[in-house]
């Protein structure tokens, strides 16, 4: 009886977990492999605040060269 409890253990710890662990590992990567909902919406949100950030820089540029046209440091 303990041999065959020592036989079944020895052949689930050498066969059946590490198939069980990686399978598990391979489902958790494959489901945080793509973007949620909600960090999709928050990088669609940052995309378009880059996006006003950008048109008021260029827009202040143009200020800025036309009423001081030496602001911009020479390289």
């Amino acid at each position: 009886m303990h041999f065959t409890a020592f036989v079944l253990g020895l052949i689930f710890l050498t066969i059946v977990a590490p198939i069980w662990i990686i399978a598990h590992y391979l489902v958790r990567w494959r489901a945080t492999r793509a973007m949620s909902r909600e960090d999709q919406r928050t990088l669609g949100e940052l995309w378009e605040n880059a996006q006003r950030v950008e048109a008021r820089i260029e827009a202040l540029e143009k200020i800025l060269d036309a009423e001081a046209p030496g602001w911009r440091p020479h390289r």
